[in-house]
């Protein structure tokens, strides 16, 4: 069972040294005792660089595969209201050179999101829950840029839960949850608005996810 969890095999059969791959297995199985807390920046390292080295396994009969990004729970909440905006556009009277923000604020999220690629276990998503007081800041940003629409933010939440259970949270929060104002920005101004959200939001979210803090992905040249 060592030898299929931490895939020891694989990597000597990659051209890892008999050294790397020791040291490998003493901390994957740290890591399956007692998580990576407390593991060296250099440990960690080696575990990532391991993990980006081995191929995906191929899910059996015996478990799922492991979930891609956007199968995790936080990528689709806000996959799921930014559809549900988008959809919105023509029944909320958009001029054709007119851009809303909260879809800016969620396309850029979800870009800085896929980008890193964060982990979005337990410690992530706790921690994903100061983006709340971040989003609202960017759209009080936007209100005083351009003019401000109605949006029912509630109505997609609500509708989903006709359809069955779900432990989705609104948007907004359960104290903005009955907000509707909906900022709206013109041509250039909606251009610099989303380059100002995305150099935050990439900055946020870096800092932000315990997964990714000690990540040495380089920021993106057009979010630094």
């Amino acid at each position: 069972m060592k030898e299929e969890g931490c895939r020891s095999a694989e990597l000597r059969e990659l051209g890892w040294s008999a050294e790397e791959v020791r040291v490998y297995e003493e901390l994957w199985e740290y890591r399956q005792r007692w998580g990576a807390i407390n593991l060296e920046l250099e440990e960690r390292q080696l575990l990532r660089k391991a993990e980006a080295a081995l191929p995906r396994r191929a899910s059996s009969g015996r478990g799922a595969a492991r979930k891609t990004l956007p199968e995790k729970a936080h990528h689709r909440w806000l996959s799921f209201h930014l559809a549900a905006m988008q959809a919105s556009t023509g029944e909320l009277g958009l001029e054709p050179n007119e851009e809303a923000a909260w879809p800016i604020i969620l396309e850029e999220e979800l870009k800085a999101l896929e980008y890193y690629e964060p982990v979005l276990g337990l410690p992530d998503t706790l921690k994903a829950k100061l983006f709340l007081p971040e989003r609202e800041r960017w759209a009080t940003e936007a209100a005083s840029l351009g003019r401000v629409l109605n949006y029912d933010f509630a109505a997609p939440l609500t509708a989903l839960k006709l359809q069955g259970p779900t432990s989705w949270k609104p948007l907004r929060g359960d104290a903005q949850a009955g907000a509707t104002d909906y900022p709206v920005l013109e041509g250039e101004t909606a251009t610099s608005f989303r380059a100002q959200v995305r150099r935050e939001v990439f900055a946020f979210t870096r800092s932000t996810y315990p997964s990714i803090q000690d990540s040495d992905k380089p920021t993106p040249p057009d979010a630094g």
